[in-house]
């Protein structure tokens, strides 16, 4: 069996013991962003499946995008990628920014 050379490693151990391998990740065509499959982005960043270059090259997302799925999970848990919760979990004072 063949494996190609890929940058980085093929899996990581996550803190509740399981296994995140590069299998686990969406599509690099993946255009529908759903809380699943932003959350299995994040967790490859946080444990270092990719870079958070990589995943932004791979998936065509911009820094802030990528900076904000992050924050939403450090503060509020993954259930702060759904899209119907956005506003309960938006940090204070950036409506504003929004506007």
């Amino acid at each position: 069996m063949y494996l190609k050379k890929i940058d980085g490693p093929r899996a990581v151990t996550l803190p509740d013991g399981s296994t995140m391998t590069r299998a686990d990740l969406p599509p690099a065509e993946t255009r529908r962003w759903v809380a699943s499959r932003k959350a299995a982005v994040v967790k490859a960043v946080r444990f270092g499946l990719l870079t958070e270059d990589q995943a932004m090259d791979r998936y065509g997302l911009s820094e802030e995008e990528l900076a904000e799925w992050m924050h939403a999970v450090a503060f509020h848990g993954e259930e702060a990628l759904k899209a119907t919760l956005v506003q309960r979990f938006r940090s204070p004072g950036q409506e504003e920014m929004d506007a």
